[in-house]
């Protein structure tokens, strides 16, 4: 199976690259107010709304200022877009093995990831995008 790995903070995440629709550079986020500290808002994508959410927000990372690197990744779920805002995209890649999640990842939620896949030179939190969107 294959991943689209990319990076927030200093760590790396990992999702199924069957769950990606494409990868888009930052663009203007127009803000919606009442919604959840971790939606930054919507935008218009080829005159579709998509929500775009940020993982900085919702692992506790401090948000840092938008640079080239930063990409929106949009995903499909339950019949809808969403754009989940990253540091960078590095590349699409496989793992040897993928281990079980332990229930805290460097304090973030266990539940979050359906396994950390193993690199040679790195671990990588493959994210399950049904517990990263459906949060309440």
């Amino acid at each position: 199976m294959q991943y689209v790995q990319f990076g927030v903070g200093e760590e790396s995440y990992g999702i199924r690259i069957a769950e990606v629709h494409e990868i888009i550079r930052m663009q203007e986020i127009t803000e919606i107010p009442n919604c959840q500290f971790y939606v930054m808002g919507v935008i218009n994508l080829r005159g579709k709304i998509i929500p775009v959410i940020s993982l900085r927000a919702l692992f506790s990372l401090d948000e840092d200022v938008y640079s080239k690197a930063t990409r929106i990744v949009v995903v499909h779920h339950q019949e809808e877009s969403i754009g989940i805002i990253v540091d960078r995209v590095y590349k699409v890649t496989t793992f040897h093995d993928i281990q079980p999640p332990p229930e805290r990842v460097g304090g973030i939620n266990g539940a979050y990831f359906t396994g950390i896949g193993l690199t040679e030179s790195e671990l990588v939190g493959i994210l399950k995008i049904d517990e990263v969107l459906l949060r309440d």
